[in-house]
């Protein structure tokens, strides 16, 4: 069950318990559109109800916190993109510095300047990783 956001998992329970988002909703105190926001990971439960969700829903605190966090999934992919860019950046700067140098279009400032961007890329990178 750890795989599993926190939503899908109150909506899978639900289910099992053959309640509907009202049924939950009225033993929670609460409206059926916000039990409809956390099984679709918009919002979540309050804090302090966390324990009577559990108790209706049969299962444990633990079991029911134990859910994947969604944000940090966006935030995971949104760092392996950056990370991915950074390399890009670091590849493009060496290739343009290699041919331009090559064909003649390149002077030493400008050669320098981009590669201290790629390095700082790359190192920006490699340091992430560790």
């Amino acid at each position: 069950m750890s795989s599993k956001t926190l939503g899908t998992m109150i909506a899978e329970l639900r289910k099992e318990k053959g309640l509907t988002q009202l049924e939950l909703a009225n033993m929670m105190n609460v409206t059926d559109k916000a039990v409809s926001k956390w099984e679709r990971d918009i919002s979540c439960p309050d804090i302090s109800s966390i324990p009577r969700l559990a108790q209706i829903l049969g299962v444990s605190v633990d079991e029911l916190m134990q859910s994947k966090s969604l944000q940090n999934e966006k935030k995971e992919g949104i760092e392996e993109t950056a990370m991915l860019i950074m390399k890009c950046v670091g590849l493009a700067m060496g290739i343009a510095v290699a041919v331009l140098s090559i064909i003649g279009k390149l002077d030493a400032e400008d050669g320098m300047i981009m590669l201290g961007i790629g390095l700082s890329c790359i190192a920006t990178q490699l340091l992430r990783k560790n």
